[in-house]
């Protein structure tokens, strides 16, 4: 079960690495002319958890500005807050894991 656990972890950690430098990709590009936004369809790619790099979308129905460019750096902004306190989480997680095995195997060598 922990070989699962720490698996979807990682996956989810990788997903969250991937979503960080489009996003920082789409903010380095908010004045680039006819540059689009970009994102992952995290929700569909962490439930496929294929083993595959992350499918990589254009973002639909945000605002077009006069070049074609539609990066909104206030959503851009959210979005690496949010996935900061995602991976926060995500590390935290795994590190809890590890020390409950830790602790099961020094509780083998000791008993």
């Amino acid at each position: 079960m922990l070989d699962r656990l720490a698996g979807q972890l990682e996956r989810y950690m990788d997903l969250l690495s991937a979503r960080q430098k489009l996003v920082a990709s789409n903010i380095a590009n908010a004045d680039t002319p006819g540059f689009h936004t970009q994102d992952l369809d995290f929700q569909s790619e962490f439930r496929t958890a294929t083993g595959l790099g992350p499918e990589v979308v254009e973002v639909s129905g945000l605002p077009v500005k006069n070049d074609g460019n539609n990066v909104s750096i206030d959503r851009e902004s959210r979005l690496l807050a949010e996935n900061a306190l995602r991976f926060q989480l995500a590390s935290s997680l795994l590190r809890s894991q590890i020390r409950i095995v830790r602790s099961a195997i020094e509780e083998g060598k000791n008993g």
